[in-house]
């Protein structure tokens, strides 16, 4: 998959795998078409963080999940 590209595909590939890499609770409230392809940049730096991140304390799963919700629609 080329993330380099803008496309409503690539947002819900990403928010799969941040919704799986966090293990987030409430994941089924977080679903791509709640992001607007104009933020995709942002999504993609959170994507590529979390991705390349072994592990996550409570407090970073609070932050991103706080993250996510800044950047929905």
């Amino acid at each position: 998959m080329d993330l380099t590209v803008k496309s409503e595909d690539n947002v819900a590939f990403m928010v799969e795998g941040i919704k799986g890499k966090l293990r987030v609770v409430a994941a089924q409230s977080i679903k791509a078409d709640h992001f607007d392809l104009e933020k995709y940049e942002d999504l993609r730096d959170m994507y590529d963080v979390v991705m390349n991140k072994q592990h996550f304390s409570i407090r970073e799963i609070e932050a991103l999940c706080d993250e996510l919700r800044l950047l929905k629609k």
